[in-house]
């Protein structure tokens, strides 16, 4: 068996986190991404708190989703980097890019005019707000369409105001979904024969993801509220609770859970307090019930409650810092977290949240150092040696 996308060429114009995410999802599943930068590279390449990974251009946030690409540096000012670039997209299956709306046009290698060089090519356009509409120009951040979204609105807890999910959201739901769009696109040229434009609004993208909370403005009218840890549902046995040593969180949500809930803190007198006869009762009198929950949590930590709600069949969860949901052994089982070599050193990253039972995600090559590969990919194009030095000495690689 082959990986999934083995075969398939993606040019990769994208930097920071909402194009190269996307992008990082046709790697691991064996595409082979070209990834066009500049001199300097990805800006990504130097933030982050690890100084020692930044300085070499290879910061973790970085790192994390530019593993199994290659790397080829180009001045797009120069005429001879356009002519490169419309060489790759001859022989590329996508085109994939993050600029603002126009900026790959004026450059002379925007969709309509690779197009007319491939009219095979699928070309992905991810930007903030999308290719038409009043906001089409505007500059768009994480922050910023995490705010105008609406998910910040319903994130927190209504005493404290809005706040952000803590790791940047929409980039990456902008950056799953424009994967997500290309292999539509692949799967419908494999008909047509034709390739097309993908237009991924992070906005767009965002909302869709809050496809529910979405529906309850849509339908019912109302606006939804911040409900802090809270159930989506509002059942106050679906909420965070503190334990001895940390917190944990609840999710019962069936009438045979809440009974075993109740008799697993000794509390099974409450099954008898018309204020919690039923789950109308229990969200009335939430505050009541969540004053029950807490004052038995706080009797024992965290792993303990954890093992008797789970042989009581109460559904919940420990609230886990990340390096210690990394040390769980559930993690072993499902090949989540890969390794790879680098010339500083063995790293470790997420790959692919998609498990198939053939050939899947696989992490088979370091993130790239900025032009590491351009030599290689020129060679590809045809370009011998003496052409190659004359690129660099040109400014044009």
């Amino acid at each position: 068996m082959t990986q999934p996308f083995a075969g398939i060429r993606i040019l990769d114009f994208t930097r920071v986190l909402a194009g190269p995410y996307g992008t990082y999802q046709f790697a691991l599943m064996g595409a082979d991404v070209i990834k066009v930068e500049t001199r300097g590279g990805d800006d990504m390449r130097y933030g982050g708190s690890d100084k020692s990974w930044a300085k070499r251009g290879l910061a973790p946030g970085f790192m994390a989703v530019n593993a199994n690409k290659r790397s080829i540096t180009l001045d797009l000012k120069k005429p001879g980097a356009i002519r490169i670039v419309k060489q790759l997209a001859q022989k590329a299956d996508v085109v994939w890019e993050n600029f603002r709306p126009g900026v790959m046009d004026g450059l002379g290698i925007g969709y309509k005019a690779l197009s007319e060089v491939n009219p095979r090519l699928i070309y992905c356009a991810v930007s903030g707000f999308g290719q038409n509409g009043p906001e089409r120009n505007a500059a768009a951040f994480d922050g910023m369409v995490q705010a105008m979204s609406g998910l910040m609105s319903i994130t927190g807890h209504p005493e404290t105001g809005p706040t952000r999910v803590g790791f940047p959201g929409c980039d990456v739901t902008a950056g799953a979904t424009a994967a997500f769009g290309v292999a539509a696109a692949l799967f419908q040229r494999s008909h047509t024969g034709q390739g097309q434009l993908v237009d991924i609004a992070m906005l767009d993208s965002m909302l869709a993801f809050l496809g529910v909370v979405v529906a309850d403005a849509t339908v019912s009218g109302q606006r939804p509220p911040q409900i802090g840890n809270r159930s989506y549902t509002g059942k106050p046995t679906g909420d965070m609770f503190p334990t001895k040593d940390g917190y944990i969180v609840l999710a019962v949500m069936q009438e045979n859970q809440f009974v075993s809930l109740m008799k697993c803190i000794g509390r099974a007198d409450v099954l008898a307090d018309p204020r919690f006869q039923d789950w109308d009762k229990r969200i009335a009198n939430a505050a009541e019930m969540r004053a029950i929950l807490v004052e038995a949590f706080a009797r024992e930590t965290s792993d303990t409650w954890i093992e008797r709600l789970r042989q009581a069949d109460a559904p919940c969860g420990k609230v886990y810092a990340v390096d210690e949901i990394l040390q769980h052994p559930q993690l072993a089982h499902r090949s989540l977290l890969q390794s790879v070599d680098t010339p500083h050193g063995p790293i470790t990253l997420a790959t692919s949240g998609v498990r198939l039972g053939h050939d899947g995600a696989k992490l088979t090559r370091p993130p790239p150092t900025v032009g590491q590969h351009s030599d290689e990919v020129l060679a590809e194009l045809g370009y011998d040696v003496a052409a190659i030095k004359q690129l660099r000495a040109d400014g044009v690689v």
